[in-house]
C-alpha cells in the first residue's frame, strides 16, 4: 500500500536534512551506539554479503564490517552526502564495502545475492513499504536474514517529540499521519509483520527493545537546533526568533538531564525474519 510523506524524502536527505546529518555523525553515532551494537550481536559470523539500508553515514555499516571482517558490506541510502561520508569512513578503516546511491524500494538489486540484510533506522520511509520489502527479499538469498531497528510510537519515546511539543505550535511543521513515511511510521508492529509476511519474509518476530541511549549534555543545543524538523523549521526564522524558540525547546528537556548527561529510553522494534 502506498503512503504518501509530506515531505519529499529524496530533496530532504540530498538537501538540507542529509547534510546536518552529515555535519553531526559524531553526536548521532554517539546517540545511537546502542542500535549499532544490537545489530552486530545479531550477525552471525557466517555472513559473506551483508546489505545495511538507509546506511546513512555508516555507523552500522561499519561496525558489522569490523565484527565479520569475511563479510563484504554494501550501503544502500537516497542521500548522496551522507553515502560520501560513509565511503571516506569506510576507506580510512581499511574495510571491505562499496555503496550505492539509490532508493530500496525501486533500486534493481542483484538477484539472491546477500545472505544478511539489516538496517539501523533506515526503513521507515518507504512509500510502499510493501514493494520495498518485495525487491529486498528478491534480492536475498534462500534462508537470508533480516535484521531491523525502527522506532515504535511517538506516545513511547517522549524524547524525540519534546521539541515540537514545547514550541510546534509556533511553527509550520510537517504533519504526522499514522503509517506515513516518517520517523514513527512503523509505530504498528502488527501492521509491519503483515507487511513483511507480504512480501515474502518468513518467521517475523517483532520484539519491543528499550535502549538506553545518551548524549553529552553540551551536545543537546546543537541537536534541538539543528536535527529533524524542528531543525529545518528554525533555520527558515529570523535569528531573533529562531533564538528565542531555541531556548523555549532547549528548557524543555530538562527531565533527560542526569548530570553531563542526556539520557534517552529509545522504544523501537528489533525485527528479525528470514527470506
Amino acid at each position: 500500500m502506498t503512503r504518501r510523506s509530506p515531505v519529499d524524502q529524496n530533496t530532504l536527505w540530498n538537501g538540507p536534512g542529509g547534510q546536518i546529518w552529515v555535519a553531526q555523525q559524531a553526536i548521532l553515532d554517539g546517540l545511537f551506539q546502542p542500535m549499532a551494537d544490537l545489530l552486530v550481536d545479531e550477525l552471525p559470523g557466517t555472513v559473506t554479503q551483508l546489505l545495511d539500508v538507509g546506511c546513512g553515514t555508516g555507523a552500522s555499516l561499519l561496525a558489522s564490517a569490523a565484527a565479520c571482517p569475511a563479510a563484504h558490506c554494501t550501503g544502500l541510502d537516497i542521500s548522496a552526502p551522507m553515502l560520501a561520508l560513509a565511503r571516506q569512513r569506510a576507506e580510512a578503516a581499511g574495510l571491505d564495502a562499496d555503496f550505492i546511491v539509490a532508493d530500496a524500494q525501486q533500486h534493481p538489486l542483484p538477484s539472491a545475492h546477500f545472505d544478511w540484510i539489516q538496517s539501523r533506522l533506515g526503513v521507515m520511509f518507504f512509500e510502499d513499504t510493501e514493494a520495498a520489502f518485495a525487491n529486498l527479499h528478491r534480492a536475498a538469498r534462500p534462508g537470508a536474514g533480516l535484521r531491523f531497528i525502527a522506532w515504535r510510537s511517538a506516545e513511547e519515546n517522549p524524547f524525540m517529540t519534546t521539541a515540537e511539543r514545547a514550541i510546534g505550535d509556533e511553527l509550520d511543521l510537517p504533519p504526522r499521519a499514522p503509517g506515513a513515511p516518517g520517523q514513527f511510521a512503523f509505530a504498528d508492529g502488527q501492521r509491519v509483520q503483515r507487511l513483511l509476511q507480504a512480501a515474502g519474509w518468513k518467521d517475523v518476530e517483532m520484539v519491543a527493545v528499550d535502549l538506553p541511549c545518551s548524549i553529552a549534555r553540551d551536545e543537546l543545543p546543537t541537536y534541538v537546533g539543528q536535527l529533524g524538523p524542528l531543525g529545518l523549521a528554525l533555520r527558515n526564522l529570523p535569528e531573533g526568533r529562531a533564538t528565542l524558540l531555541r531556548s523555549t525547546a532547549l528548557a524543555a528537556f530538562n527531565p533527560f538531564i542526569e548530570g553531563d548527561r542526556v539520557r534517552i529510553d529509545a522504544a523501537c522494534w528489533l525485527v528479525r525474519a528470514r527470506a
